[in-house]
Order: C-alpha cells, then sequence, then structure tokens
C-alpha cells in the first residue's frame, strides 16, 4: 500500500532516491569540488575559500594525516572545533583518507571530554588553541597519540590572520595557558602535507564516517555510528527534497549552528557542498552585532536555525538593516533541532517575506526524517512529511502501528538510519529492530495527509536552544558535591533557550547555597547543561519503589507557573 503521503508531495519530489549516486561522502566531495572548482565554498569573516582551495587544503591535511602521522582507515579522529575555515578542510581531509570523525563540542568541559576521547577510542585530535587547555587536563588518559592545534585566523591572508589571531588572545583574551608537548599546528600540518602525496584510499556505503555523539534515556552520551552511506543518502533525499527551489552553484547559506551539531553538519555542510553553495559560517552567533555586520555584508539565499536563534536575530538591534540589505535575496528558512513558536514563525515572516520552514531529525538518522513543502506559503505547525525513502509508522507502547490523529511513538526506517551505538549493542536492540525500524523516543501523530505533527519529547529530555540535555547526567554531577542528599532535574520554560534546566534538591548540608550548586556545575557541565534555577525542598515526590517521579516535579513546575 503507498504511503498517504506521497499523493501530496511537491511537484517534482520523487517517491525514491537513488541513494547510491556517490559511493562515499569522499566521492561526493571531489565531484562537486571539480563541477564548482572556482565558485566560493565557504565563507568566514568576509573570508572565503573556493572549491577547488578547498579540495588542495583538505588533500593536504589529509596527506599529513595520513602520510605523517600514519593514520590508516578506520581510525577516529576528534574535531574540536567551531565554525572556521578550518573544520570543513579537516573534515575532508579526514573523510578523504577513510578515518571516522568524532565531532566534539568546543565547550565541553575536561570530564564530558575525557568520556568522549575515551569511549570513541580518538587517537587524533584537532583543537582550537582557545580550548586547548580543557585538552590539556584529560589527554592523558586518553588514547590521543596525535595534536594538531588551530589559531581562529589560521586560514586567513596573513595580515587579517595576524590580527584576528591578536585580537583573540591578547584583546579578548580568550585563550588561557596551555601546554600539549608534541603537538603541531595547523599551518605546520598543511605545509608538511603539500609535500605528501595523498594515497588514495577505496571507500564503501557500509564505511564509517562518523560517531555523532547524543545524550540517551539513561543520560550517558552515545556514539551513533554512522556510515558514509547513510550521509549520502540523506544528502541525496534532502536534495531531492530542495530541488524545486534551489539552483545548483548559485546559492548563500548562513550557518550560524555549530558544524559539530548533526543538523548543520547534514543540512549545510554536506548538503549544500553537493549544490556548489557558498556556506558562510557564523563563528559566534552570540555576537549579536558581528553576526548583524555578516548579514549586512553578504547577500543569503537561505538560512538555517533553531526557534531561540530566529527569535534573537528579530530582537536583536540592528536586525532591520540586515533585512533591508537582502531583500529579495531570501528564498527559504529552515528550522529544526527543536520545536517552533508560532509566535517567532509569524513575526520572522512578517519581517523576511518568507515563512519558517519546520522540520524534524535526529542524530541516529543522519539526521533529516521529515520537512514541510519549501514551497508552504505559511508556517505550518508540523514538522512535515517524510522525506524520500523514508517510512514512518506511529506505533503504540506494544508496537502496534496506531491510526492517523492518535498519539504514539515515532518510528522510522530509511537509508540514513544508523548502524547501531558505538559499543553499546543493549542500547542499540532497544531502539533498532533486526528489520531496521529505529524507535525514536518521540510522541507525534499523523494526520490525513501524511504529516507529522511532533507533540512532545520522550520521558524527561530537556531542550535548551535545541541541544538536548539529559536529567540523569545533570543529577550524577549534582551529587557528587557534598551535602546533597537528593536532587531531582526537569525542565522549566524559559523565553530565551525555550527551555532552562532546573535542579530541585533535598540538602543534608543545611549550608549549601543554590550559587555552590551552580559553580560545581558550570565546572563539570557544558554552560546549556547547568541549571538555571536551583529550589531547596524538604522531600521529593517518588514511585513505591523509590525513584524520584520527574513527571510530578514537572507538573508541580506547570502548576505554580499557571497560578502565577
Amino acid at each position: 500500500m503507498e504511503p498517504i503521503w506521497l499523493k501530496y508531495y511537491p511537484k517534482g519530489v520523487p517517491a525514491e532516491v537513488d541513494v547510491h549516486r556517490f559511493a562515499s561522502l569522499k566521492d561526493m566531495l571531489e565531484q562537486c569540488c571539480e563541477r564548482f572548482r572556482k565558485r566560493p565554498a565557504f565563507t568566514n569573516m568576509g573570508i572565503s575559500l573556493s572549491y577547488d582551495e578547498l579540495d588542495r587544503l583538505s588533500r593536504d591535511f589529509g596527506a599529513y594525516l595520513q602520510q605523517s602521522l600514519g593514520l590508516q582507515k578506520g581510525e577516529r579522529l576528534a574535531i574540536m572545533l567551531p565554525n572556521l575555515l578550518q573544520y570543513p578542510v579537516v573534515l575532508f581531509g579526514a573523510l578523504r583518507i577513510g578515518l571516522v570523525v568524532v565531532n566534539v563540542n568546543p565547550l565541553y568541559t575536561a570530564r564530558e571530554l575525557q568520556h568522549q576521547l575515551i569511549d570513541s577510542g580518538a587517537t587524533a585530535i584537532v583543537v582550537l588553541e582557545n580550548f586547548a587547555h580543557t585538552l590539556e587536563e584529560v589527554v592523558a588518559a586518553t588514547g590521543v597519540r596525535h595534536i594538531v592545534t588551530t589559531q581562529a585566523g589560521d586560514l586567513f591572508p596573513p595580515l587579517k590572520a595576524y590580527l584576528v589571531n591578536f585580537i583573540v588572545k591578547r584583546i579578548k583574551r580568550l585563550v588561557l595557558p596551555w601546554q600539549l608537548p608534541g603537538a603541531v599546528s595547523f599551518s605546520a600540518a598543511l605545509k608538511r602535507g603539500v609535500s605528501y602525496g595523498l594515497q588514495e584510499v577505496a571507500l564503501r556505503p557500509e564505511d564509517l564516517a562518523f560517531l555523532q555523539y547524543t545524550g540517551g534515556t539513561t543520560g550517558v552520551a552515545k556514539g551513533a555510528i554512522l556510515t558514509h552511506g547513510n550521509l549520502v543518502a540523506n544528502v541525496e533525499q534532502t536534495s531531492a527534497w530542495i530541488g524545486g527551489i534551489l539552483k545548483e552553484g548559485e546559492e548563500v547559506i548562513i550557518t550560524p549552528l555549530p558544524l559539530y551539531h548533526i543538523f548543520a553538519l547534514t543540512a549545510n555542510l554536506l548538503t549544500f557542498v553537493k549544490w556548489g553553495a557558498n556556506n558562510v559560517l557564523i563563528t559566534n552567533p552570540r555576537d549579536l552585532p558581528g553576526f548583524i555586520r555578516e548579514l549586512c555584508r553578504i547577500r543569503f539565499t537561505v538560512i538555517t536555525g533553531v526557534n531561540t536563534l530566529f527569535n534573537m536575530l528579530l530582537n536583536a538591534p540592528g536586525f532591520a538593516r540586515a533585512r533591508q540589505a537582502n531583500v529579495g535575496a531570501l528564498k527559504v528558512a529552515v528550522a529544526g533541532g527543536m520545536s517552533v513558536q508560532r509566535t517567532v514563525a509569524e513575526r520572522w515572516q512578517q519581517a523576511m517575506g518568507v515563512p519558517l520552514i519546520e522540520g524534524y531529525g535526529l542524530t541516529e538518522a543522519s539526521p533529516i526524517v521529515c520537512v514541510n513543502p519549501l514551497e508552504a506559503k505559511t508556517f505550518s505547525g508540523v514538522v512535515g512529511m517524510p522525506l524520500p525513502s523514508t517510512q514512518v509508522e506511529i506505533r503504540d507502547e506494544l508496537g502496534r502501528v496506531l491510526p492517523q490523529g492518535e498519539a504514539g511513538e515515532l518510528c522510522v526506517k530509511g537509508p540514513q538510519v544508523m548502524r547501531g551505538y558505538w559499543n553499546m549493542p543493549e542500547e542499540t536492540a532497544r531502539v533498532l529492530s533486526a528489520t531496521g525500524w529505529l524507535s525514536t523516543g518521540d510522541i507525534c501523530l499523523m494526520d490525513e495527509r501524511g504529516r507529522i505533527r511532533f507533540i512532545d519529547r520522550h520521558k524527561d529530555v530537556i531542550v535548551v536552544s535545541g541541544f538536548k540535555v539529559w536529567p540523569n547526567e545533570v543529577e550524577e554531577v549534582v551529587m557528587m558535591l557534598p551535602g546533597v542528599k537528593e536532587v531531582g532535574v526537569v525542565g522549566v520554560a524559559d523565553q530565551k533557550s525555550g527551555e532552562a534546566v532546573k535542579a530541585c534538591l533535598v540538602r543534608m548540608d543545611p549550608a549549601l547555597s543554590a550559587e555552590a550548586v551552580i559553580a560545581h556545575c558550570h565546572a563539570n557541565l557544558a554552560a546549556y547543561k547547568v541549571p538555571k534555577q536551583v529550589e531547596f525542598r524538604d522531600k521529593l515526590p517518588k514511585s513505591p519503589l523509590g525513584k524520584i517521579l520527574r513527571r510530578k516535579l514537572k507538573e508541580e513546575q506547570a502548576g505554580g507557573a499557571r497560578a502565577r
């Protein structure tokens, strides 16, 4: 029986795509660099790399990794970089020689970084020197043998490179002292790579491309095993969906979300390389004046982001200038990573003339599963229809398929679905069936047109500006603090970030303060995971088995908000 959503597909979008068009991301990159050689590929702080330069520099860096460091196909390379020109060079250099990329959030604490490096078995890392001090704390306890450090301006022309690096170090003082014996600079690595020839590595769709880490129901970060075939498939699926609106070799996309996050990695970097677009990398979107200047500097046709980012832009002084500078240019604005608030979507469309196109995905699906038609004239409030070559079902707790209009767990099957979790067979078996169906853990329903409406996250996940925070991890860190007896962590509504983390504590030490709890968390968690609110209680609601009932805590928070 034909899926109902196919009847409502945009004109020209096929039911299936050729997921074997490219054998690997390496093949896709090399062909795209050849096709769009003279076009700008990536732009950062006003400096661009052409596809020809991307091809050459990634070859040089890949040759360094392969010939100088001796890294072999299948070894893991960690990349700890924000959105800089170095990121695509390092990424494609690694993929071209068959390495498995481990994306690392540069804002991780030492504890979080150590877990990911050990769990992935990474043997090499590329790190921005702003974060080298964090690596210094843990590297001896990991299997990392090779370190490449880079400065923000390393791929800029000499004068601009000097100025940018001077400002970062001496004016803004963003680089703390660090010592990593044996580390090689990125510039030196490129110079060495020039003298080597890149030995070709044959790659197949089933070869690993990424260990992309994501939170799990246990709170333990898990590495989703994504193959070259997974990512190529998702790029082809997405390309089929956007082909009626966008044109190869002509688009300019704004990328403010971090490339180490799966959303921007696939939706921006990989997909738009395939389209020969110019990807404008925003290194620090929280620097609103700088972000606005970038938006005024270049006419862009596509922008992606999360609800909080679009809301931030709309409220930013000077956004009117950016809007005026791009009158008639913007074709598509895509929102993902978290639910879009209707008020934000309506304000955006009024300001920019195009709706926010909402989609749905998850790391385990490379990530894109559903998208609204790009031809949409208004914000829909649904996350769209399944992409080509994708099957979805809404199931109840017993695994039975539910009829249209009934809410249940969204399950997905398609060529973009991960192979499993790295070294976690039990977790893999829990979410991935023998027939390839992925249980997403998200509660959704399907309407009469086959569109998916997102209802809520499974269980207790907290979504802060599009990033998942799992309460177990935060609770574990809080319990490390002397004086804490019990803790329950939940999400509470927040105007800026959608949700914020709240910790409800029972103290053993009555002198323990909220400030001490927050300071402790800052030392052990990335900033978005740190509780914004701390509440002390005499007791916490529990089940008969003694389990803290987060659901009750959330209900109390919601009730209190309504009462106020």
